[in-house]
């Protein structure tokens, strides 16, 4: 089946590339108590040093996936397949994970109470609840913020075949820099436009560096300086030889093939490339997952995208010495209900869901909590969305106690919840 497009689709172009560099510039003229007061002393030691989030867009059956429900009334007609950890089940529809669940850890017992996709996936982002006074930043613009380095030649933030959730209160420079584009190719706006060489271009630049000038002599040296910087920054990135991490033509053709023909798995070898290259923070979607109707061919097939590519992902991660220094979180915004509509379909179910993880200091073939045995609700140890935001942010070394503070108003990284220490090694 065809990938289809986000309903949030967000194409960058070369503006978009500039105005991703001024936002980072107009980011440095923020109030400092906007961009998040100092850290308490202890902050926690990074396990990992990158995120891979796998962002299953419109949210994912639970009991079609990491949590079957054989000879239930809501289990479907999908089959349980054992795994490679004793007593574990997976859907007979991704049996290349089940072979790697031994380095998984799956949650079977996340719960939420919004039930809408926007404030679903803005909560799994954030790990806050939508208000109307703050917008909060996505976990991938915190990563940015609190781990990423401004100077580095790329993005600390990519995002590929989404927009995910921007930088909030933190500002652009914090968002996410979106490539849509197909994946494993160059990226069309990281070049100069066709008809412009080089010393064009210098002279350009060289242009709009005595503008600027001018400008700033006339008042606006703020503007200007801002606007100087994001040409730098943009053509630092331009010019740098690691945007070679976008392309995948140099891999081996068993590479490729091996994360699955699709697109979601070309843009997760690109992730691995990616963090191999430097880049903290990386999410990945894979929409399609609002199964209202025909659920079971539907999720069928995406699942014939996820299970090649995620299988292949913490296989080269381990091969190449990433997996510990990467954390990597598969997730959407909530589950699917257990009852069967007469669509064929299974409708929105935050009541229950679950969430697998790999690598950057999670507890290999764990699994915790679980379901009651139609998948209606959770029956051992519920885990809050807060509590999963807190795990990731403190394996990623960033201090959950600490507090942004939005003009007057104080915010927590993590709303009031603590790392779930039985998925820590």
């Amino acid at each position: 089946m065809a990938e289809k497009g986000s309903c949030l689709d967000c194409r960058m172009g070369r503006r978009g590339l500039l105005r991703l560099g001024l936002a980072g510039a107009v980011g440095a003229l923020l109030p400092r108590g906007l961009l998040g007061a100092a850290p308490p002393a202890g902050a926690p030691t990074a396990r990992a040093r990158s995120l891979i989030v796998l962002w299953m867009q419109g949210g994912p059956s639970h009991i079609d996936t990491f949590d079957p429900k054989p000879g239930a009334a809501t289990g479907g007609p999908f089959k349980a397949i054992t795994t490679s950890v004793p007593g574990l089940a997976f859907s007979e529809h991704l049996p290349r994970l089940a072979e790697q669940a031994r380095h998984l850890a799956v949650i079977r017992s996340m719960t939420s109470l919004e039930g809408s996709h926007g404030r679903g996936s803005y909560y799994l982002h954030t790990g806050h609840v939508p208000t109307p006074t703050a917008r909060h930043p996505g976990l991938g613009a915190i990563v940015s913020k609190e781990v990423g380095d401004p100077a580095f030649a790329l993005p600390s933030f990519v995002s590929l075949g989404g927009p995910s959730v921007g930088g909030g209160f933190l500002g652009q420079d914090h968002s996410p820099f979106v490539v849509q584009s197909k994946p494993g190719k160059p990226v069309e706006f990281l070049n100069p436009p066709k008809d412009v060489d080089l010393a064009r271009f210098d002279a350009r630049m060289r242009l709009s560096a005595a503008l600027d000038e001018a400008f700033a002599r006339s008042g606006g040296v703020e503007d200007a300086r801002a606007h100087q910087a994001l040409f730098a920054r943009a053509r630092r990135m331009m010019e740098s030889p690691l945007t070679k991490a976008f392309v995948t033509d140099e891999e081996p053709q068993a590479v490729r093939e091996a994360y699955g023909d699709t697109d979601f798995g070309q843009r997760c070898l690109v992730a691995r490339r990616l963090v191999e290259a430097g880049v903290r923070c990386v999410e990945v979607t894979l929409n399609g997952w609002d199964t209202h109707e025909d659920n079971f061919t539907r999720s069928r097939e995406l699942m014939g995208a996820l299970d090649p590519a995620f299988a292949a992902l913490v296989r080269e991660l381990s091969e190449r010495s990433l997996f510990a220094s990467t954390l990597v979180l598969c997730l959407g915004e909530f589950g699917r209900g257990p009852d069967i509509n007469p669509r064929e379909g299974r409708d929105h179910h935050p009541k229950a869901f679950s969430v697998a993880l790999a690598g950057g200091g999670i507890r290999p073939g764990s699994v915790l909590g679980a379901t009651d045995p139609e998948g209606r609700a959770v029956a051992e140890r519920p885990v809050s969305v807060p509590e999963l935001f807190a795990t990731v942010a403190t394996l990623m070394g960033i201090d959950t106690r600490k507090v942004y503070v939005a003009g007057d108003r104080p915010i927590p990284i993590v709303n009031k919840g603590k790392p779930i220490a039985e998925l820590l090694t």
